[in-house]
């Protein structure tokens, strides 16, 4: 038996992102949040759901590519053989004809095969050229580009020629598309805190992109949420049974869903609350026994000495945790940073629990 998910909420984030296309675009815009928060469903959700015809989107996800060099990102963004009625096309001009008249969304950059072969022998800048190029017909078609890349930062340590970094070319071909030329809007999506720290930090996109935060529900809305769910799967849940679920694992949606899919099929509530946190508690243990035993050159003391911040609090100011050590605890998906606001926090409330029955 299988049970959907549905789309719910965030009318908040929809009306801004709604807001954000239907102006000229101007900024590079980075959805950014805690692990499983719901970015990339929430993207698809405006894109399927709330734009009309006069946007045509391109969605190239790197989650699913392991990126060291230039020819693996060129064959991430393009489509060639992703899509079979690009196969047989033979120009530019075909491939603007099927634009204009197929979906609304393309899963790559459309491009013929032997233009495509092409650009392994070129500087990465052609493949930004026919882009850019690309784009400029399909804006002249009367068709506005919205341009998505989720995952962005599985690219950030590309390295071209030995001399510089993709990442910093390709930031520089989205400055001149969204500030310089108002050619297109583009939205990049990170579950990584300390890529959008760095991001954050750079002072040549400073005035060119703009952050939007998609985190876990608030408990009254994640209340709400137990409700739908519940009437869509023809459960009954106790005021009771809705604080105990939020006591265990608060807002995230994929964990609030995961516990309704579990009651669904007759699972003890309570039972199926331990064993969630039972999972973060042994990621957590196991990951302090490596410590202790050398993982990484930490010291045990400081780590434990961070997590203890979080006994009584949920959210902790950056600057209270060393840099070292918050950013380990950041990369073991532990700690969630919010740069804007220079707070750190668990991941999830299952961490947050898990954290506090460590240091006790």
């Amino acid at each position: 038996m299988v049970i959907l998910m549905k789309f719910f909420d965030r009318e908040k984030e929809i009306a801004e992102i709604l807001s954000i296309l239907r102006e000229d675009p101007n900024n590079i815009y980075f959805i950014y949040g805690p692990l499983n928060s719901g970015k990339t469903t929430l993207i698809k959700h405006i894109i399927e759901n709330k734009l009309s015809d006069d946007y045509k989107v391109f969605y190239i996800n790197f989650r699913t590519y392991l990126i060291s060099e230039k020819r693996e990102f060129i064959e991430a963004i393009f489509t060639t053989k992703k899509d079979d009625f690009f196969e047989k096309i033979k120009d530019k001009e075909e491939i603007l004809d099927l634009i204009t008249k197929s979906v609304r969304i393309l899963t790559g950059i459309p491009i013929p095969e032997v233009e495509f072969d092409k650009l392994f022998e070129k500087e990465i800048n052609d493949a930004f050229q026919y882009l850019n190029s690309l784009l400029l017909e399909v804006k002249k078609s009367g068709k506005w580009p919205v341009l998505i890349f989720d995952e962005l930062q599985m690219i950030k340590d590309v390295v071209l020629n030995g001399q510089k970094y993709l990442l910093k070319e390709l930031f520089q071909f989205l400055v001149s598309l969204t500030k310089e030329q108002h050619l297109c809007h583009v939205f990049c999506l990170s579950s990584d805190s300390l890529f959008i720290e760095y991001i954050y930090g750079k002072a040549e996109l400073k005035g060119r992109v703009d952050y939007i935060l998609v985190d876990d529900f608030d408990k009254e809305t994640a209340i709400k949420f137990m409700d739908f769910l519940a009437k869509e799967n023809n459960i009954s849940l106790t005021n009771k049974d809705k604080e105990l679920i939020y006591s265990h694992v608060g807002g995230k949606a994929k964990d609030v869903y995961d516990v309704i899919v579990k009651l669904k099929i007759g699972k003890d509530l309570r039972d199926v609350l331990e064993i969630k946190l039972g999972e973060e508690l042994n990621h957590l243990e196991e990951l302090l026994e490596m410590i202790e035993e050398g993982y990484e050159d930490m010291s045990y003391d400081d780590i434990l000495e961070a997590l203890k911040l979080f006994k009584d609090n949920y959210e902790v100011p950056k600057n209270k945790i060393k840099r070292k050590v918050r950013i380990f605890l950041i990369k073991e998906n532990i700690l969630f940073l919010n740069s804007q606001k220079r707070i750190l926090k668990p991941q999830s409330y299952l961490v947050w629990n898990a954290i506090k029955r460590v240091v006790e």
